[in-house]
């Protein structure tokens, strides 16, 4: 029994140990988290995929450029057939045909065809261009996935780092604020303060601890998107890197709209597109022309007891020209050309779409320049308001509402200041993704 109690206490102190270190707090980069992103979650993997695929399917397509080889052999017992030869032999005298019956109980046939085409309309030419063209647009379909994975899980990252700095700067009040509800209960008891006042401070702490409990609940929720993203260990504690937002003000955007016409991954994939699809109209155009093909071949026949042919080598040129395809594959080809007007309209309307994203996202990160200063000079002004009211407040020229009051405005303002420099540099990385430099900003190494 003892022992039994000694192996129990045993496997929950392991459990313990266990359950710390899956809470145990892991310090990430952003590039770290950019790379593990882009190579880890199941959008990036899929992207991949995707383009193996479309890799595949333009190789199938230039093996079309071999000729065609086929073999076939046949080998086939026979029952006890009646034959009768209508083929003149030189056993007959008088010129009449054999009547014999030859007893014939196995058949073997092979062949040998080769097929080469020489001309089909440039179909086969078309057809390489647009699956290559294919495979182009799906490269960078793939490149921009992985540059709005990867700000998504900027947003992630700086959500997190607002969160924990809010729990932070929470808990730092929320001290403040109980050692107020100390202070009035014994100038409540000493018949100081109204009782008033002092319910008032307690009101005050326990909104501030529900404000606290509510940070951590957006910490976790946030923790656990981000950590389900990167495919790490469920249970993970991340920390982010709190350097990215203290240089945030030194960041660099030189950025043109131009730049961004140059380098958008989800443009230059529809601008391959266009050109797969002016190649399919060109294939669909190709059906109007007849096919020739070269054309080989070497068969050999053995019929027991009747007939064999061996060394029969042949070889020419095929041709053929479907006559119903001048009239029924008109349709065709106005269905690839609309679908070819229609990626090029797509072209257009993206690039007038991106030039608006990018002037946007540019005064998006101006403004959080100018919030960041105003919030700035807003924290000096919120702690001189607190310093002055409390200090009229000692002195019995100020009530408990006005110390309060302070005291939320302080704490909102550190609030607004440490929010503000997130979004700097979570408005800096916006406009390198509409811009599409965003993944080519970090130094993507594949972390464990």
């Amino acid at each position: 029994m003892k022992t039994r109690y000694l192996l129990l206490a045993g496997a929950l102190f392991l459990s313990g140990i266990t359950a710390m270190q899956a809470q145990e707090k892991k310090s990430l980069t952003l590039d770290e988290a950019i790379g593990l992103a882009v190579t880890k979650s199941n959008e990036a993997t899929l992207a991949d995929t995707k383009v193996s695929t479309s890799k595949y399917e333009m190789e199938s397509v230039k093996n079309n450029i071999y000729p065609e080889v086929k073999l076939s052999g046949q080998y086939q017992r026979l029952t006890d057939p009646n034959i009768t030869l209508k083929i003149p032999t030189g056993d007959s005298n008088d010129g009449e045909t054999a009547s014999g019956s030859p007893k014939v109980d196995q058949l073997m046939l092979g062949m040998a065809t080769v097929g080469m085409p020489l001309f089909s309309g440039f179909k086969l030419k078309n057809s390489i261009e647009a699956s290559t063209d294919a495979y182009n647009a799906e490269s960078f379909n793939a490149a921009h996935t992985k540059e709005q994975i990867a700000m998504q899980t900027i947003v992630l990252y700086v959500n997190l780092y607002k969160a924990q700095e809010s729990i932070s700067l929470i808990q730092e009040n929320l001290k403040s604020a109980n050692q107020r509800v100390t202070d009035f209960t014994a100038m409540e008891q000493n018949g100081i303060i109204a009782r008033n006042d002092l319910l008032k401070a307690q009101l005050q702490a326990s909104n501030i601890e529900l404000s606290l409990e509510d940070a951590k609940k957006r910490a976790s929720t946030i923790n656990y998107q981000l950590v389900t993203l990167l495919k790490l260990q469920e249970g993970t504690q991340l920390e982010p890197n709190s350097s990215y937002f203290e240089e945030a003000s030194e960041l660099n955007t030189a950025i043109t709209e131009q730049d961004a016409i140059n380098q958008r991954n989800d443009l230059e994939a529809l601008r391959w597109q266009q050109k797969a699809s002016e190649a399919n109209m060109k294939v669909a155009k190709a059906d109007y022309y007849p096919t020739v093909t070269l054309l080989g071949g070497y068969a050999a026949i053995d019929i027991k007891n009747v007939f064999q042919v061996t060394n029969a080598i042949n070889f020419g040129v095929g041709v053929s020209y479907d006559i119903s395809n001048l009239f029924k594959n008109g349709k065709h080809v106005k269905t690839a050309a609309s679908r070819a007007e229609a990626t090029r309209q797509e072209v257009e309307i993206l690039t007038d779409r991106i030039k608006v994203q990018v002037q946007d996202a540019l005064e998006n990160y101006n403004l959080a320049i100018k919030q960041n200063r105003v919030y700035t000079q807003a924290v000096a002004q919120a702690d001189e308001n607190y310093r002055i009211v409390k200090d009229k407040y000692d002195n019995g020229l100020s009530d408990t509402n006005d110390l309060l009051e302070a005291d939320v405005q302080q704490l909102q303002a550190k609030l607004n200041e440490t929010f503000s420099k997130a979004d700097i540099t979570q408005r800096y990385y916006e406009l390198l993704n509409v811009s599409g430099k965003l993944t080519n900003s970090f130094n993507l190494t594949q972390t464990k």
